[in-house]
């Protein structure tokens, strides 16, 4: 907030910041509501344009707030955020599972208040470093809380609810900690509009004009993007087979000849509907995670009904699979290339990198059951892979990645840089709800437009579909439904300046936060500044 004085010998407005803070009785509910502003521009909301709007309300809230009272108001808001928003995480396993995640996630957004308090002398000195200072703050607080504990959760990043907006675009520039960025230097843009009473029409006119030049800058670059990537024009038809489960739950494990059958019959039907010359052959078919949790290389007759299907359908089919080993008591989550004639072809097989802690295997599990009996549904441990999920299916370069590994920059990336020309992720959303399901389809089209490639999202239940490498979204699919969607998707080989540059604007803007952070030190110090509650 700001006084306004006149100075009738000097000049007709001066405008003087002052050190007043925000009441805390009004403190309070904005952090609140910036949370539930930030959760509303997620799917299945997507009113993104809520998102710098929950940014800015986060700033204001703890700007000129000791550190302890900017931390609380970061917690608020991360609670108002996070709970709503991982909601799907209590279907099926209770509700402590789903506090605890949404606890810790809510501490990191608690840290980013306690740093915007921290940088309060400094965006009240030079008030223009305001926008920046919030985007690199937010890209900071994101790799933290990417990263950490047990490899992080990067569940409703900024970028990942920008899946419909024009900053989209900024992804093929420099991925999604780029566009996270620039929807947090747009919330600090609006903070710049907000941040100051004016007693004229004049005094009004200058900053909002400032402001939303800005803003329209940060949308026409989204838009002017040129995004896709060089490719020789090539393209291949693909087959999403959404078998279904029995019924929704953890139990979903329980119906695995079940979830096989109704992969393989609507494959076969989808065989039959080629054979009639209704639809054309495609040249691959993928299955959705978990759609053989029996090991087809152990089971004879599993892999003799996967064998049934590709053979029908005349294509390879990459298969989600549950498979034993490689010790005792251990099993991987992978995605086989099954072909036509010949079965398994074991050159072609992904493991999954990243294991979900918690669900596919439990560190520190005599102290996780001390919390919560529920770890013990996790029987076995599943054994993370460690190359990138690059499948040659003959016809086309796969980049697959399994379920929540879409949300990890580096390990969609390991597969364009090891030659892949369509993204594919491979899920099974049977213990989940459709928000989670359209919240994932949001991250796909995140990496589609980053690497421009196409892309495609393969389910059990729903959501699958595909995307184009702009980030449009084709034959999207029904949640909890049997359905069977072929298209001829265009393959690119090149690569995109997000590719390229990789994971270094990350760094570079989580150094500058730093560095930010280091020069609120300095200026206080120097400036014995003091803060309000």
């Amino acid at each position: 907030m700001t006084t306004l004085d006149r100075d009738e010998t000097r000049t007709p407005l001066v405008v003087r910041p002052t050190s007043a803070a925000v009441p805390l009785p009004v403190a309070v509910p904005v952090a609140v509501a910036a949370g539930v502003a930030l959760l509303l521009a997620f799917p299945p909301y997507g009113w993104w344009p809520l998102a710098p709007v929950g940014v800015a309300g986060l700033a204001v809230a703890a700007h000129r707030r000791r550190l302890r009272a900017g931390a609380g108001l970061g917690f608020l808001t991360g609670v108002a955020f996070f709970a709503p928003l991982l909601a799907w995480t209590n279907l099926h396993t209770g509700y402590l599972p789903w506090v605890l995640l949404s606890l810790l996630q809510a501490g990191y957004l608690a840290l980013l208040g306690a740093a915007s308090a921290w940088l309060s002398p400094v965006v009240d000195r030079w008030r223009w470093t305001w926008p920046p200072v919030t985007g690199v703050l937010w890209v900071g607080q994101e790799a933290l809380r990417d990263r950490t504990p047990f490899g992080g959760f990067p569940w409703g990043r900024l970028a990942f609810s920008q899946d419909a907006s024009p900053l989209l675009g900024w992804a093929w520039l420099g991925g999604a900690p780029l566009v996270t960025g620039v929807v947090a230097v747009a919330g600090g843009l609006l903070v710049v509009g907000w941040w100051r009473r004016w007693s004229t029409p004049d005094g009004v006119w200058r900053p909002v004009a400032g402001v939303a030049v800005g803003l329209l800058v940060l949308v026409g670059v989204g838009l002017a993007v040129p995004t896709g990537a060089a490719g020789d024009g090539r393209s291949v038809r693909v087959a999403i087979v959404q078998g279904n489960v029995p019924r929704l739950g953890l139990d979903f494990n329980a119906q695995r000849q079940a979830v096989l059958n109704n992969h393989v019959d609507a494959t076969v039907k989808l065989a039959a509907r080629v054979a009639s010359g209704a639809v054309p052959r495609p040249d691959l078919v993928v299955w959705p995670e978990n759609s053989s949790d029996i090991d087809p290389l152990r089971n004879a007759a599993a892999g003799a009904r996967i064998s049934q299907a590709a053979d029908a359908v005349g294509a390879p089919i990459l298969v989600g699979a549950v498979l034993a080993g490689p010790g005792d008591g251990e099993v991987r989550n992978a995605g086989i290339l099954w072909r036509p004639g010949s079965g398994p072809d074991l050159t072609q097989l992904y493991t999954k990198r990243h294991p979900v802690p918690f669900a596919e295997y439990v560190p520190l599990r005599s102290l996780a059951r001390a919390v919560s009996s529920q770890v013990d549904r996790v029987r076995a441990d599943f054994v993370a892979g460690s190359t990138p999920g690059v499948v040659d299916a003959g016809a086309v370069v796969l980049g697959d990645v399994i379920c929540f590994e879409v949300a990890y920059d580096g390990l969609v990336r390991d597969t364009v840089d090891g030659g892949a020309q369509l993204l594919v992720v491979q899920t099974n959303n049977a213990t989940f709800d459709v928000a989670e399901a359209r919240q994932q389809l949001a991250m796909v089209r995140l990496r589609a437009v980053e690497h421009g490639r196409a892309a495609l999202m393969a389910s059990t239940v729903g959501v699958s579909g595909f995307v184009t490498p702009d980030g449009r979204v084709s034959d999207a699919t029904g949640f909890n439904t049997r359905a069977v969607a072929v298209r001829q998707v265009t393959l690119s080989d090149g690569r995109t300046p997000a590719t390229r540059a990789g994971r270094w604007p990350e760094v570079a803007l989580a150094g500058l936060a730093v560095a930010a952070l280091a020069a609120a030190g300095a200026l206080r110090r120097r400036r014995g500044v003091t803060s309000v509650g």
